[in-house]
């Protein structure tokens, strides 16, 4: 009974490690931050160089958040997952938590790694690498040619959120074709009023239109209750989300 218990767990693990395996590698790069939150100083211990070229072997293109970022990147900050380290320390031992966050901040890769050494530079290090040995099977893997193909028959409208409207179309038979709608004009006024984690908006009626919530992107917000995002484009504001499977694109002015 045990051995059939312990297959069951193990088998488990592995569905999990394969499910976190396939969405880390849809990333092309990873941004470590130069100064982790249970830290006072920028790399201390060298915390963030290390994750940094851990990451590296993974075949990903990792940057700390210092650096300069290539131009789609800058455009597009949903292209990057980002690395988080949290000190679960005991007492007796080390522990640190390695996590891959989407730019939503939903964590598509998580591990934890121990060390017993008591100098703090030589058991975080090895904390973290003993983290990152969990993820060793797991690097980028770039586009198929059929999912090229895709990309290229598809016309992307230019937006922060282009990564999200291509997942959807790559889940499409290649006999359908997707149309991504320009957003309708519109002299809409939507008021924003605050709450705990964003602003839920109104307008003259008054009424709530959407209820959005902060992410970490600049003028990029999650549309609570619906399949979608509003986001800042030029002085405008466009809600994209869908209705029916069918995508839905509204520009509004809002006032902050």
């Amino acid at each position: 009974m045990k051995n059939k218990i312990v297959f069951v767990i193990l088998v488990i693990i592995s569905l999990i490690t394969v499910a976190q395996e396939k969405k880390v590698s849809n990333f092309t790069y990873i941004i470590v931050p130069t100064k982790f939150d249970f830290l006072k100083e920028v790399d201390q211990y060298q915390t963030s160089s290390l994750t940094k070229f851990l990451l590296k072997k993974n075949d990903f293109t990792v940057f700390l958040d210092s650096e300069d970022f290539p131009e789609d990147l800058k455009n597009n900050r949903c292209k990057a997952l980002t690395a988080s380290l949290t000190d679960a320390s005991s007492f007796l031992k080390i522990k640190l938590k390695l996590e891959l966050k989407d730019c939503f901040g939903k964590v598509l890769f998580a591990s934890e790694g121990e060390s017993k050494k008591k100098e703090f530079k030589k058991g975080y290090q090895e904390a973290i690498r003993n983290a990152h040995k969990l993820m060793e099977d797991i690097t980028y893997t770039p586009l198929s040619k059929i999912e090229q193909i895709k990309e290229t028959k598809i016309k992307w409208v230019d937006t922060p959120v282009n990564t999200v409207i291509k997942k959807e179309v790559l889940q499409e038979d290649l006999s359908l074709k997707k149309v991504v709608k320009k957003p309708e004009p519109t002299d809409v006024v939507l008021y924003a009023q605050p709450k705990k984690s964003g602003f839920q908006l109104i307008n003259l009626k008054p009424e709530v239109v959407f209820i959005i919530l902060h992410t970490n992107i600049k003028d990029v917000y999650v549309i609570k209750d619906k399949n979608g995002l509003l986001y800042k484009k030029e002085t405008k504001w466009v809600a994209e989300y869908y209705e029916n499977d069918q995508l839905v694109m509204k520009q509004f002015e809002i006032k902050f």
